[in-house]
């Protein structure tokens, strides 16, 4: 039976290589683009977060790159895809991979933070496709590492972000020296005013594809705003980290992230940072102990509202409410991916009302409004027992060293999200692994475990914690009571 992909029009050799992915049916976004796109047309693509806008420019990519095969010549790529971060960028050549080696293509990924020797020696040998960061691109373009007047096909991804957050100037630069005549791409999650200034340079009679309405709430996903005082915030926040499953926590600052992380870590719960004032080292040892369980907790700046697809975020919190509404959707948008449900808090100050309240009106949202201090209410919004470390056995997980091996990722015997327990977003813990559930913070203890409790995780031994016998449901089960009102 012809798959659907290649009913739009894609190869047969991708559609079987997104099949062995479980891949079988298109999105939105990429039924409506991929006609076009596959044509040679230039397309601008909207589509929310999650809605598979990356397999929407990397098919017709590759697709045409092969249809015209020749090989690729030292230093002039023939297909560019832009991107804002760094983890943006990884990701996108993380879902090339499979389709260039079912083509024979050759692609590079260039971004700055890291030494710039093995980048040039590839460029130097040829690439078909490169993705690339503007900053580190423009470098070596100066330094006449590489040369874009042979592209063929330009894609800008997160295209919004890339005109409002100050990389405009730089994006003009590098489309300019792109062949005029060249395909181009522009995907996002929102397009808006900042936009159009690309669009009428550098786009020829674009089609326009927006899957969804650009304030369209995405039905899986509850949005929640918790009343807190300065007293109480923390509090709050180490809760919602210490229940079962994934969760991204967003602070405006990268100090924010920072100080967040070490809170969270003080309390026993083991979290990662992730923001711009990482060394990109860091901040792949941080995605990959977030993206494999060994840690359950990130705190972000809104770099990784754009950087992250990890599909089994099951609660993003909003720790410090964003300035703007886009910022609320890209952040939220990290949750309720692949299919999957997921909930959204914002923890607003008496002084935050307002701006969160105007916030909400615009993106379109009608949140569940709450007192923090309620009990019941945190239980309903992170379901699951409340796991707490000893501080020395958080930052061991969080932060491992070469002298100490990194350690599994700790699980509850209560409770935990994921597909074993009819919640959503935990993955099921490897077999034999030990688990490091520790005492129960949801009858209000809070402390770190005993040396004891230390002292088996490390060992691999699985200590019970206390109330464990009666498994609670994941948070898939949370839709007790939801009072409106405004924040």
């Amino acid at each position: 039976m012809t798959s659907a992909f290649v009913r739009l029009g894609v190869p047969a050799s991708l559609s079987d290589v997104l099949a062995g992915r479980d891949i079988t049916d298109p999105t939105p976004i990429q039924a409506a683009t991929l006609p076009d796109s596959l044509a040679g047309r230039d397309v601008l693509g909207r589509g929310r977060t999650g809605s598979g806008k990356t397999y929407a420019f990397l098919l017709p990519l590759v697709a045409r790159l092969t249809a015209a095969p020749r090989a690729a010549r030292p230093k002039r790529p023939r297909a560019l895809v832009l991107a804002p971060t760094r983890e943006l960028a990884t990701q996108i050549e993380e879902a090339l991979k499979p389709l260039e080696a079912a083509s024979g293509l050759k692609s590079r990924t260039i971004f700055g933070g890291v030494g710039q020797g093995p980048q040039v020696k590839a460029l130097a040998q040829g690439v078909d496709v490169l993705v690339a960061c503007p900053g580190r691109l423009l470098d070596l373009m100066g330094q006449g590492a590489i040369s874009l007047d042979e592209v063929e096909i330009t894609v800008l991804d997160e295209a919004d972000h890339m005109a409002d957050m100050g990389f405009l100037p730089m994006v003009r630069k590098i489309l300019d020296r792109t062949p005029a005549k060249g395909q181009r791409l522009l995907f996002s999650a929102t397009l808006d005013n900042g936009i159009d200034v690309l669009v009428k340079r550098y786009l020829h009679d674009p089609v326009t594809h927006e899957a969804d309405s650009p304030q369209s709430p995405i039905s899986t996903m509850d949005h929640y705003v918790l009343r807190v005082d300065n007293v109480t915030r923390n509090t709050v926040l180490a809760d919602l980290a210490s229940a079962p499953g994934r969760t991204i926590m967003f602070t405006r600052t990268k100090h924010g992230a920072k100080k967040l992380a070490k809170q969270l870590i003080d309390r026993g719960i083991p979290a990662v940072d992730l923001h711009g004032n990482l060394s990109q080292n860091a901040r792949t040892r941080n995605l990959a102990a977030f993206e494999s369980g060994t840690v359950e907790t990130m705190v972000a700046t809104d770099i990784a509202a754009r950087g992250i697809h990890v599909d089994d975020v099951a609660l993003v919190v909003h720790a410090d409410p964003p300035i703007e509404h886009k910022a609320y959707l890209h952040r939220s948008g990290r949750t309720a991916r692949a299919g999957n449900s997921g909930t959204v808090v914002t923890l607003v100050t008496s002084e935050q009302r307002n701006e969160v309240r105007q916030m909400m009106r615009k993106a379109g949202i009608k949140p569940a409004v709450h007192e923090a201090a309620e009990r019941e209410v945190l239980n309903t919004l992170a379901p699951g027992e409340r796991v707490v470390l000893s501080p020395d056995a958080a930052r061991a997980l969080a932060q491992p060293t070469v002298s100490q091996p990194q350690q599994p990722s700790r699980s509850r015997q209560g409770g935990a999200r994921g597909a074993q327990t009819g919640g959503r977003g935990r993955r099921p813990l490897a077999e034999g692994a030990p688990r490091a559930a520790v005492g129960s913070r949801s009858g209000g203890a809070r402390g770190g475990a005993s040396a004891r409790t230390v002292a088996a995780v490390r060992s691999g031994a699985a200590p019970r914690s206390a109330g464990s016998e009666a498994p609670r449901g994941g948070r898939g089960h949370r839709h007790a009571g939801r009072p409106g009102g405004a924040a």
